[in-house]
């Protein structure tokens, strides 16, 4: 092994060595030449970036964070939009807001390309700041931590023109022709739905044709387009009369004026001068001629050359060696084929792997406004997907070891199983240290949000009461029974069955089942999860756990629904001593007056024989013993039929009563605690 390991290593050392260096030279020899024959014709304008308000103390510690995904997100819609503005909340307080404009008439694949780049080199260039611009030919962009949708703003300013001044004695003459169309264009620009307009003036012969070219963000109107653009023609009175070609930009407006036609043009412009120099201190010139020049080559040779050496090494890396991610995403694929194989699971329900991307702009970034709830493993956000499909999305805590090992359980687990009571997994991500699980999405939350409400219990009529246990008890059946795997839940509670738009219940959170193999009935752990009041007292004491563990779980989820309230935190205080739910329960049934058990606004509506009859099932299901608690199957025909029932023994006492009053207990096992109100 360790030979062979050897060989790998040196094999790929060789390639290294022989292939990437000379490529990087031959690379660098390459770039100096085409750099030699475009100095001449490198384009007029490349990029001017103004950065403003450098982050201090108290700037938002979480602006830094969100810049990035919020340029991303806006620089993914010029595929489809020429404009787009959006905002990212960042905390209660604050809000970063960002804005892209490309050029009219460019194609989409021109916008995209340039709104990805100034998405790059803004945050490049303008790291430290929390408000910054940048203009490209074709496109500007830029963010701030201020609201500045709407507003029109010519400040800051830049501007640069062509290196060539006219001279002749016409020059006077030739910039009132400029002045007419730029005028002239302004007027038409304002009154278009584009805020954008270009036009030709032509002159004694066609080489004293101007072009001229006027555009405003879309995100004022049409009184402040016209306004803005009548400021920038005052700024270009004052330095742009003997020049030969112009542009001035502000952040709500732009203007540009040309003896050539650059609005339609492939070739490259007349070379640009350096910014002008204005006498205000609050304006920002930049020194284009001399960045195209001297910089930017240097600049390209030496991040070309970098990029071609580092793109060898990380060639060298994945063929080494994978990352966490990759061996998790190859963990899930091979232990997903490997059930198949052994004949388990549906084949029908095939994992799909969502890319991270999708996932952000579904959840707007993992917005707090998203935001369902929080597991016990991490947080629930309500996503839509680029068809309209909505989904949830758990994410899994950072870091977290039982997370991780909760995440593949979960994936494994319920990825191949197919039934109408169980949420169903669309699919996974794994990446960026992100671990996310993909559900169909639930109308109506959990059931707990429901039933323990005082006012939405109003709604859980005994008609919706009767199909939300048997739905649960036949998606407890397919666990058991039917599915090729056997599967104990382990954690089976009201926050865990959720409701669909029609109320119809599925079982959710399989983080912490158990799979059976063959004719295995039960199992033991030395690390019991779950959570109080609905544990099986043999596994909360003993860590055994089996398909009867989850029939006590049931059991005590149906005697809430019949009553009303929760058994964990159920005292009742009578003789000096505390009386659960289930106890509570057990009293009443064994005197006659089981209706007294019953939910106050079932006792008019329910049939009385009925319900008595599905509290002396669920006493069935949590007598203390697991072999006289009856198997869901067979739950499912005492629901469904007028068979006698036999007698149930006296439920245990209460579990979470005892953990409560001897804490020596729970030290003897790992037991976990986990209230994870609406948890997929």
């Amino acid at each position: 092994m360790i030979k062979k390991t050897y060989h790998t290593n040196h094999v790929v050392t060789m390639f290294v060595s022989h292939y990437c260096r000379p490529l990087v030279l031959i690379l660098i020899l390459i770039t100096f030449c085409l750099l030699i024959n475009l100095n001449d014709s490198l384009p007029s304008y490349n990029y001017f970036h103004i950065c403003e308000d450098p982050l201090d103390n108290a700037t938002d510690p979480n602006f830094q964070s969100n810049i990035s995904p919020l340029l991303d997100f806006i620089s993914s819609k010029a595929s489809f939009h020429s404009f787009y503005n959006d905002s990212i909340i960042i905390s209660s307080s604050s809000r970063i807001y960002a804005l892209f404009l490309c050029r009219g008439a460019v194609s989409n694949n021109t916008c995209q390309n340039c709104t990805r780049t100034a998405s790059q080199e803004i945050r490049t260039q303008c790291a430290s700041n929390t408000s910054a611009i940048i203009w490209y030919d074709t496109c500007m962009l830029r963010y701030s931590n201020k609201n500045f949708f709407g507003e029109e703003q010519t400040s800051p300013l830049a501007f640069t023109g062509n290196i060539t001044n006219t001279t002749t004695p016409s020059a006077i003459q030739a910039y009132r022709d400029e002045q007419t169309l730029m005028y002239q264009l302004i007027k038409e620009a304002s009154s278009t739905d584009m805020l954008f307009k270009t036009g030709k003036s032509v002159g004694g012969n066609e080489s004293e044709s101007g072009y001229g070219l006027v555009q405003c963000t879309r995100d004022i109107n049409s009184s402040s387009c016209h306004s803005c653009l009548h400021q920038l023609m005052k700024e270009a009175d004052k330095c742009c009369q003997h020049k030969f070609g112009w542009r001035v930009m502000a952040p709500s407006c732009n203007i540009r004026y040309e003896r050539y036609n650059f609005y339609n043009q492939t070739c490259a412009p007349p070379e640009s001068l350096p910014p002008l120099p204005h006498s205000q201190g609050k304006r920002r010139y930049l020194k284009a001629k001399f960045l195209a020049i001297h910089v930017i080559p240097i600049a390209v040779v030496a991040a070309l050359t970098v990029l071609v050496w580092f793109s060898c090494l990380h060639w060298k890396k994945r063929k080494i060696g994978r990352t966490d991610d990759e061996i998790l995403v190859k963990s899930l694929k091979s232990s997903s084929r490997h059930l198949k194989e052994q004949g388990h699971g549906d084949n029908s329900g095939d994992m799909h792997y969502f890319s991270l991307s999708t996932i952000k702009v579904a959840t707007n970034y993992f917005s707090d406004d998203a935001k369902l709830g929080e597991g016990g493993f991490g947080p629930v956000f309500k996503g839509k997907l680029s068809n309209g499909r909505e989904i949830a999305v758990k994410r899994l805590s950072f870091k977290s070891t039982q997370g991780l090992e909760e995440f593949k359980n979960e994936v494994l687990l319920i990825a191949k199983l197919q039934h109408r009571n169980l949420v169903k997994l669309l699919g996974c991500c794994v990446g960026e240290n992100e671990k996310l699980l993909v559900y169909e999405y639930m109308a109506n939350t959990s059931l707990d949000a429901f039933l323990f409400d005082p006012i939405k219990r109003v709604e859980l009529d005994w008609s919706k009461r009767v199909r939300i246990i048997n739905g649960i008890a036949k998606g407890l059946v397919y666990l058991h029974e039917d599915s090729r795997l056997k599967i104990i839940h382990r954690d089976l509670k009201a926050s865990n069955v959720l409701l669909d738009e029609e109320m119809n219940p599925k079982i959710s959170d399989f983080g912490t089942a158990r799979m059976f193999g063959g004719n295995q009935n039960e199992a033991s752990t030395d690390k019991v999860v779950g959570t109080y009041g609905y544990m099986a007292p043999e596994y909360a004491l003993e860590g055994l756990f089996s398909i009867k563990s989850d029939v006590y779980s049931f059991g005590v989820l149906m005697l809430e629904i019949m009553n009303g309230r929760k058994n964990s935190g159920f005292y009742l205080q009578e003789r000096g001593c505390g009386e659960s739910l289930l106890s509570y329960a057990w009293r009443l049934w064994s005197v006659g007056k089981g209706v007294e058990f019953m939910d106050p606004m079932l006792v008019i509506s329910c049939p009385k024989n009925q319900a008595l009859r599905w509290i002396h099932i669920g006493l069935l299901c949590v007598q203390e013993r697991p072999k006289d608690r009856p198997i869901m199957s067979s739950v499912i025909v005492m629901l469904g039929s007028a068979i006698n029932l036999p007698l149930p023994s006296a439920p245990p006492f209460s579990v979470g009563r005892y953990f409560a009053s001897d804490q020596s207990s729970t030290s003897a096992k790992d037991i976990e605690f986990q209230p994870s109100p609406g948890r997929y």
